[in-house]
């Protein structure tokens, strides 16, 4: 079973020719609304990676809220444990280019009433098969609170270092796997960059953990505390839409993981997951079933 512990929303988007600059208006284009938060997108993309799902969340008390849960229910993740909060529903207001590049604004909502009951709740059935999924759109302590339950039951917990906080370096080193964009990784380092595979396994040593860096087009690369280090490769695409492709190669990850895969071929698969996810626009919307997934995989090796 992977357990979810996090946010859930809803996502307004604008299309807009370029990304505006500080005090600047730019002239849109389209407007569209989806189910969105970084929780709910892992939640989904693991379950259409085929695998059991619990998303244990807080919705609002208001229409927003129907809409943001409806491809959960309509996808079978398990909303038993949600539990509605006497506050809106979170929105993502998000501005996506011509490239595909983003900008997003959160406002959280329902997200932020999440405490540290609420993760004692979500793991209290919690055992050792079972992974936890982590990200950072809810209250740090009770995010804090996960990973050390995580730790004392011996389940597998994965965070996601978005968006990046101020006490994000402090709780890191407690998740079993990190994983950040090169950029969240940077912060961790102290703003070094270069040479990426060295920082990571310095990382990966010094917190007895595995830290996996996602690259975009570059694909994604990992360390471990056992000095492993994995590089994979992404699709060759040209993106429509970024936005969720990190929450789907998270989801896709743990659902690997969670069905008995090695890293590297969780990895993998992931990676081919979250390059089909900006072909599409949309977060939820756009992450792909297992079926076209598993096809992508199999075309690459066939070539």
């Amino acid at each position: 079973m992977i357990i979810d512990f996090g946010s859930v929303g809803l996502d307004l988007i604008g299309t807009v020719p370029r990304l505006p600059g500080a005090g600047e208006t730019v002239l849109g284009g389209a407007f569209a609304s989806a189910p969105g938060a970084k929780g709910a997108n892992q939640a989904l993309a693991a379950k259409r990676a085929g695998r059991p799902v619990r998303h244990v969340c807080a919705i609002g008390n208001d229409d927003f809220g129907k809409q943001a849960l409806a491809l959960l229910v309509e996808g079978g993740v398990d909303l038993s444990q949600m539990r509605q909060a006497d506050q809106p529903t979170a929105i993502a207001m998000i501005f996506v280019d011509a490239q595909g590049e983003n900008c997003i604004a959160v406002l959280p909502g329902a997200n932020a009433t999440n405490t540290a009951a609420d993760a004692e709740r979500a793991l209290a059935d919690a055992n050792g098969g079972d992974v936890l999924l982590l990200q950072q759109e809810i209250p740090q302590a009770a995010t804090e609170r996960a990973l050390d339950l995580a730790r004392q039951k011996g389940v597998v917990s994965i965070l996601n270092t978005a968006p990046f906080l101020d006490s994000t370096p402090a709780i890191a080193g407690k998740a079993s796997i990190l994983v950040a964009n090169e950029t969240e990784f940077a912060l961790l380092c102290g703003g070094e960059t270069e040479p990426l595979e060295g920082l990571m396994r310095d990382w990966a040593a010094t917190h007895r953990q595995t830290v996996i860096v996602t690259l975009g087009g570059d694909g994604a690369r990992a360390a471990t505390a056992a000095g492993q280090f994995i590089s994979v490769p992404a699709l060759k695409i040209t993106p429509v839409d970024t936005v969720g492709a990190g929450d789907t190669f998270t989801g896709y990850l743990a659902a690997g993981l969670d069905a008995g895969l090695d890293l590297e071929a969780a990895m993998r698969r992931a990676a081919i997951a979250a390059s089909l996810a900006c072909t599409k626009a949309g977060a939820q919307p756009a992450i792909p079933q297992a079926p076209e997934v598993d096809a992508a995989a199999r075309s690459i090796g066939s070539r």
